[in-house]
Order: structure tokens, then sequence, then C-alpha cells
């Protein structure tokens, strides 16, 4: 994963609306009003403008505002950390080789690589960037969608990443990280931005494009894992958006919709191994 970047855009620059001395590429992806980088704030839903972002802000429904801390996206990032120093600062004999995920050994009965494997980083770049993403983007999208909801995208998410991994993979590849559930976490949120009109490279979208990029073009990188992550992500959050995201408890529509893709994403990792 690479650190958030600014709008792709190939129109001529245009001054902020409220800078008339700083030109810039961004716009409100509500009002569409040009906005320079000290303007722009994130949303669940895109980059908005100031005002955009506070009208947003006041027709948060009481429930939404009580989910404004991101508790599963913590624990996240610190069970990731805690697992970083256990194993890469030889604080314990565990070594990634006993976790990472390898189709070989999950043959052999080695089911919980499936897990373990989503925890582990190879180095403190790659837990950095990783770490960073999640912290972006994980916390809006469970502001959005509750810790259930949210903990059904990460979860899912790094299930269809670890079979995208094992199918696309040789058998004895080992892969770590937490990228395919981080994918995921990114897929929904171009799902979501998508539903409300965004352009395909706008928000979270040019991301995407750019790590996707990278991914095919660097050696040693997880392409399975990351365009699975990714398809698995999207796929989740659309049963969830299309069910009713605002809904306190999650609609038997919803539980049926993520069994289903959770069915898929485990029969292709059996078919994978």
């Amino acid at each position: 994963m690479i650190p958030y970047v600014s709008t792709l855009d190939t129109e001529p620059l245009v001054t902020c609306y409220r800078h008339p001395d700083r030109e810039t590429g961004l716009a409100c992806s509500n009002c569409d009003r040009p906005i320079c980088a000290d303007c722009l704030r994130q949303s669940p839903v895109g980059q908005r403008c100031p005002e955009c972002a506070a009208s947003q802000q006041r027709t948060l429904r009481p429930r939404t505002m009580s989910r404004s801390r991101p508790a599963v996206t913590t624990v996240l990032i610190v069970v990731n950390v805690l697992v970083y120093l256990l194993v890469n600062m030889r604080m314990s004999q565990l070594t990634l080789s006993d976790g990472g995920l390898r189709a070989t050994d999950v043959a052999n009965g080695d089911w919980y690589r499936i897990v373990t494997s989503a925890f582990l980083h190879g180095g403190l770049l790659h837990l950095g960037f990783n770490m960073y993403a999640l912290y972006a983007f994980g916390g809006l999208l469970e502001q959005r969608f509750g810790p259930l909801r949210y903990g059904m995208v990460y979860a899912i998410g790094g299930l269809f990443g670890a079979a995208g991994a094992l199918l696309l993979s040789q058998p004895n590849t080992l892969t770590v990280g937490a990228s395919g559930a981080i994918f995921a976490v990114l897929g929904a949120m171009f799902l979501i931005e998508q539903r409300h009109g965004v352009a395909p490279l706008a928000g979270v979208g040019g991301l995407i494009a750019i790590n996707l990029f990278i991914t095919f073009l660097v050696p040693g990188i997880s392409v399975g894992g990351h365009v699975g992550g990714l398809i698995g992500g999207a796929a989740v959050a659309w049963v969830i958006e299309s069910t009713g995201y605002a809904r306190r408890v999650p609609s038997p529509a919803t539980f049926a919709g993520v069994a289903a893709l959770t069915g898929l994403a485990v029969g292709l990792i059996i078919s994978a191994v």
C-alpha cells in the first residue's frame, strides 16, 4: 500500500474558491467547487469542501455520531503492531514461516494460516504502509457501516484476498500481510463513492489505480491477494448498501448475502488447495 495522493486531473488548473491565490486540480465531490489541499476534507463518500463537510456532520444522526471512534480499526492496528513486534523483533520463537499463507501447508491441514497470515508483515515499511491505509480509510468505513458490518468487510475481504493469493501463487510461495483485507476496505469505499456519483479516479479510485499499477509492476507482491481483497470488499459493501446499511441491526438479507459471499470465498480456497 502507498499513502493517499491527490486527485488525478487533466483539466487546466483553477484557483481554490476560498484561496484565490492558490491553483488547484482538486474539487469537492458534492458541490464541484475547486478546493486546495488545505481546504480538502475526507469523508466516507469522497473529498468535500469545508462547507459540505460541515453540512454532512450536521445531518449525521445521533447513532452515527456514537460510532465516531473507530474501535475495530484501532484494535486491528494494535494487533498487527503487536504481532509484528513478537515475530519480526524476535520477542518470541515464532517466524513468518510459522503463520504465513502457503498452499502446501494449508493442504496439509494448516487452515489457521488463512487468518494468521493477515497479521504478519515482512518488514517495518510493509507494516507502516498497511497500517497507514487502515488508519486513513478503515475509520471512515467503520463510521458509515458500524463495527459489525465493517468487520464483515474486513474479514470476508481478507478471505477473498487469501483465495486470490492461493489461486494465483505457486504452491510453495509464502504470502503475508494485511493488504488483502485493506484492499477490501478500499474496494468497499470505492463502491460507496460510485453509488454517490464520484468520478472513478477521484477519491479512493485514484489510490486504487496507483496501487494496482505497483502490484502488477513490482515483483514479489501478491497480485491475487490484492485483487481478491478488492473484489471481495466491493462485493460485501454492495450487499450491505443494498440491504440497508443504516439499520441498527443488519437485516436477514444482509446476513444471507454475506453468508453467500463467505461460502464463495471458502469454496475458492478449497479449490485452490
